[in-house]
């Protein structure tokens, strides 16, 4: 792993945030919808190509299946920022508060059962590890990327310890694949590492020291060409 990623990944960690991997880009000459539906497709695209032992054949209906995704869930998030942008107009009282809150309850149960009809789309078609592979691509291979550098950081680490960060990082997958920004998708990523940073540190772990001899530890594999 190139030695500036790495170092991003170790603040990430121990910091429990996250850093922008990836951002959609427009064209100013196109209209909105159909920049967004070009940005849509090619990010589909590319998550499509990287599933491993997928038919061609069925790759064009796989892509559409999560360009729809995105689309959708775009929507949603369009109707929640309407929403809430037109009650902040109103005058701010308990009412209000309590329309706020009603607001963001139903748009995350629509984006929860729109989250499941998804996998389940995606399940007729693709195997398992293939469904995991869209998740993994939809938020930048965040998961299987922070597996890897906890493991390099901390080689220790049993087997149970392993299998709860794990646990969490899915979970907070399962969330980032239905955020609206990568900023937003890093954010619960972001969140989660806290959660492991805490449940480690509970267990004895210096996380500072574990980054302190990590970034030694890669020093010298790079000055020995390794």
């Amino acid at each position: 792993m190139h030695h500036a990623l790495r170092s991003l990944l170790l603040a990430a960690i121990l910091s429990g945030s996250a850093t922008h991997l990836a951002t959609a880009q427009t064209q100013p000459t196109e209209s909105k919808d159909v920049a967004y539906t070009r940005t849509i497709n090619e990010r589909s695209d590319k998550i499509v190509a990287k599933i491993e032992g997928l038919d061609a054949k069925k790759a064009p209906q796989v892509r559409d299946v999560i360009a729809d995704q995105y689309r959708q869930l775009s929507e949603l998030q369009e109707k929640q920022e309407a929403q809430l942008a037109d009650l902040k107009a109103k005058t701010q009282d308990e009412k209000t508060a309590a329309e706020k809150k009603k607001i963001e309850a139903e748009v995350a149960a629509s984006r929860d059962k729109l989250h499941k009809k998804y996998l389940a789309k995606l399940s007729r078609t693709l195997t398992p590890s293939q469904v995991d592979q869209v998740k993994d691509g939809m938020t930048y291979g965040v998961l299987p990327i922070t597996m890897r550098a906890y493991q390099d950081m901390l080689p220790n680490l049993t087997e149970v310890q392993k299998a709860q960060m794990l646990t969490w990082l899915t979970e907070a997958r399962e969330h980032a694949m239905d955020a609206g920004s990568s900023k937003e998708k890093h954010a619960w990523f972001g969140k989660y590492k806290g959660r492991i940073n805490n449940y480690l540190s509970a267990q004895g772990v210096d996380m500072k020291q574990a980054g302190k001899d990590w970034e030694e530890r890669r020093a010298r594999a790079a000055a020995s060409g390794n």
